[in-house]
């Protein structure tokens, strides 16, 4: 072969390896969106980059793969909604204490499903890779936890807070309310 020959040839391969690449960091961005969905915006927006965000929530799925996650038995999951029942009806006299004891409760779930307990923001980015349609709830939750603690939440602030929390603890239960008990609370 020629000389010219040799050199179409290996930009026929280099093109083909940059269209291969391309290919699949896309794939990869679709399925990372499609996983993550909002925590995928929210992150692109706080790392100011598509692909520092993608490879943070890469490195998300690879730390959770080594938890032991697992569902609630039936009773833990009737004994965790008895808890949060308590928690919803102790808001009406004491909201600051209902919602820090659901933050409590919130934890206990995490825990006894196999999430390892550390910081607030490795336990958000750690629920991001199983929920993250409702890890925006966390956050928000404990954003008024801090506001509390200072001593600048309302109580429609604490009552946002319970409606946070219970998201997230429903989730981590995988019990969804019906429409009944909804218009019971």
């Amino acid at each position: 072969m020629s000389t010219a020959t040799w050199v179409v040839l290996i930009i026929a391969i280099a093109a083909i390896a940059v269209a291969a690449w391309m290919y699949l960091r896309t794939k990869q961005t679709q399925r990372l969106k499609s996983q993550f969905g909002p925590e995928y915006d929210r992150l692109v927006e706080e790392r100011g980059d598509a692909r520092r965000a993608e490879d943070e929530l890469a490195r998300r799925e690879k730390r959770v793969e080594k938890f032991h996650i697992r569902t609630l038995s039936r009773e833990e999951c009737d004994r965790f909604a008895d808890a949060w029942r308590v928690e919803q009806e102790r808001f009406v006299d004491d909201p600051r204490v209902a919602v820090s004891r659901a933050d409590q409760l919130v934890q206990e779930a995490m825990k006894t499903r196999g999430y390892p307990m550390s910081s607030f923001d490795q336990q958000a980015a750690d629920l991001s890779v199983e929920h993250p349609r409702v890890v925006e709830h966390y956050r928000a939750a404990h954003e008024v936890a801090l506001y509390d603690s200072r001593g600048e939440a309302s109580t429609e602030d604490l009552r946002r807070a319970m409606k946070h929390y219970r998201s997230l603890f429903e989730d981590l239960l995988n019990r969804h309310v019906t429409p009944q008990e909804e218009v019971r609370r």
